[in-house]
């Protein structure tokens, strides 16, 4: 166990200097570029789906170009996230711009919600009076879609595995392409089949995918901006880590929250009586809750504990 522990040690210090010296120059401009032709992209495609989904009677070619859209929308925010997170902290902002990516996930997930809504009723308008739908256009436009959406995809492999804003804009992509397949071969049954209402039952159920992601946004967003404990920390294995440190007797006022939609803080106060944490200490303390609880900026109050100046916060927080 021991070993482990030293070899994570070693890979942390590699990674840190890895992405000081090499990450931080390259990336961004790398990621630019991507994101632009990843953008236009979609957003062309996005257009063009639009057009013909009316013009072929498509209510699957319409959620798709929906569900195109919000991949745009999502493409556009993990950019300006990659620039924004960059940007240094000012007078007023001490925490630099992070916190618009929690605003534009939010942005996001609500339009979505509002597309999402036009296109149920516009699907369930076309399942009461079916129209014919011309199938030789869904397929090859839907085709068109998986090449572009599979193609941006692969753009994003390369930053996807340290970073998870680039993750989800590769994740969104690789979706969508599974969605334009699912157009596809519904647009090649309808073509032999002659059934009319599989367009709009597809327009549904792309629908109801895009939901299924938009919720999950839509809730972290919103628990992000009341300053929630971040998804995927566990606060009780906070508090017990650091009472468990040698020297504490109690702690109060510990607080989680997200800084951005990557990165997470944590504030406590901390009672110990005999004696207080030393600079390696505190460097250990740091990257124990970064490896194990993903937080990355951490603020401790030590406190000795003595009965005449109790803290004012010990029983609010």
């Amino acid at each position: 166990m021991a070993h482990h522990h030293h070899n994570h040690e070693h890979d942390h210090h590699s990674h840190d200097a890895h992405d000081h010296s090499h990450g931080h120059a390259h990336a961004p401009t790398n990621f630019n570029f991507t994101f632009a032709v990843a953008t236009i992209l979609n957003l062309a495609f996005c257009l063009t789906e639009t057009v013909y989904g009316v013009f072929a009677h498509s209510m699957g070619l319409l959620a798709d170009a929906a569900h195109n859209f919000g991949d745009v929308l999502g493409l556009l925010m993990a950019w300006g996230a990659n620039i924004l997170l960059s940007r240094a902290a000012t007078e007023t902002y001490s925490y630099g711009y992070k916190k618009t990516t929690i605003l534009s996930a939010l942005a996001n997930a609500l339009i979505l919600v509002f597309v999402s809504a036009i296109i149920i009723y516009e699907s369930i308008n076309k399942l009461m009076h079916p129209v014919a739908v011309k199938e030789i256009y869904i397929i090859i436009v839907a085709l068109i879609g998986i090449g572009i959406n599979g193609g941006t995809a692969l753009l994003f492999i390369k930053g996807s595995e340290d970073d998870i804003n680039i993750k989800g804009a590769f994740l969104h992509l690789a979706y969508d392409a599974l969605i334009s397949f699912g157009v596809v071969i519904a647009g090649i049954i309808i073509l032999f089949t002659h059934w009319s209402w599989l367009d709009p039952v597809v327009g549904v159920i792309i629908v109801v995918v895009i939901l299924g992601g938009t919720m999950g946004l839509l809730r972290d967003s919103v628990n992000l901006i009341l300053g929630a404990v971040p998804r995927g920390i566990d606060q009780k294995a906070v508090r017990d880590y650091l009472s468990g440190l040698a020297g504490v007797k109690e702690i109060h006022d510990l607080h989680i929250w997200g800084l951005s939609t990557k990165e997470n803080a944590l504030t406590a106060h901390i009672i110990m009586p005999e004696k207080t944490f030393t600079d390696q200490e505190y460097q250990e303390i740091n990257h124990e809750l970064l490896h194990r609880f993903k937080i990355n900026h951490v603020t401790l109050q030590i406190e000795k504990g003595e009965s005449e100046n109790p803290c004012s916060q010990a029983v609010t927080c």
